[in-house]
């Protein structure tokens, strides 16, 4: 794959990311069951993708695999304790972390045009979630600050794999893994309607297992810190799907928020499709 290709997909991640929100809100059950639901058919999902899956195991598959589950685990449990906004919000500050470790990390440094970039995407950011960011739920903001650090060690560890391979081995059993934590959940409340389960369905097979399968091709062939830059996008669009489907317009200042956001992922994955 070359860097322009794995630039596109990077954006095409963020795209199928992104439709989560209008599933997830189609699927009545408790929303640690969605989660572990969702990535144990995200985990078959990449299983048949693969093949054959090959787990040679070692320190960076493992911190991919356990930032994984962790990731999205402290991401639904924070929603439920704070505004969905603020975890959203929090969760990218994942750039940033990338952005301190990636040198010593992997030796990838990070130049001055990334940080104008990461800039950018994070006042973008604040600006679109502007009207929702509050400080309830203290619980709730410090789990979405663990998001963000889980959600940064997965670019940072599948990228220290290096050509070793195994990078969707690692996320796939990253999603076993949240499937068997959060397995006692299946059974609280009443399981979800026919309409529930195909809406599952395509958050396992597309959102998730699908998404994260081109993911992990992806960051093979981009730094780090653009593999979370440019899926910055990704609660962006979140909105644009829910005004499609639903008719739910997001404010000014959140669309002029959002362009922002658009505008400095569109200048980093440019960049890095030339190899700058």
């Amino acid at each position: 794959m070359t860097r322009s290709r794995a630039t596109l997909a990077l954006a095409l991640t963020a795209c199928l990311w992104s439709v989560g929100g209008v599933f997830i809100k189609s699927v009545e059950w408790n929303p640690l069951a969605i989660a572990g639901a969702r990535s144990a058919i995200a985990a078959a999902t990449l299983f048949v993708l693969l093949g054959r899956p090959r787990v040679s195991f070692s320190w960076p598959l493992l911190g991919a695999a356990v930032s994984t589950a962790a990731c999205m685990l402290l991401f639904v449990t924070a929603t439920r304790l704070t505004t969905a906004a603020n975890a959203v919000v929090l969760q990218y500050l994942a750039p940033l972390h990338v952005a301190i470790l990636a040198p010593k990390f992997l030796g990838e440094p990070t130049k001055p045009r990334d940080w104008a970039a990461l800039a950018v995407a994070m006042a973008g950011m604040a600006l679109f979630f502007w009207d929702d960011v509050s400080p309830d739920g203290k619980l709730g903001i410090l789990l979405a600050l663990g998001s963000s650090v889980a959600f940064a060690g997965i670019p940072l560890c599948l990228r220290r794999l290096g050509g070793r391979g195994g990078q969707t081995e690692a996320v796939l059993l990253g999603n076993a893994l949240l499937a068997l934590v959060c397995l006692p959940f299946y059974f609280q409340g009443s399981p979800p309607d026919m309409k529930g389960v195909g809406a599952l369905m395509i958050l396992g097979v597309i959102q998730t297992g699908l998404a994260y399968y081109i993911y992990t091709r992806a960051v093979q062939h981009v730094r780090a810190l653009e593999a979370m830059l440019i899926p910055v996008i990704e609660p962006i669009l979140n909105p644009v799907w829910v005004f499609l489907f639903i008719g739910e317009r997001p404010s000014l200042h959140a669309t002029i928020g959002g362009l922002i956001v658009l505008g400095a992922a569109a200048v980093q994955g440019i960049l890095a499709a030339r190899g700058k």
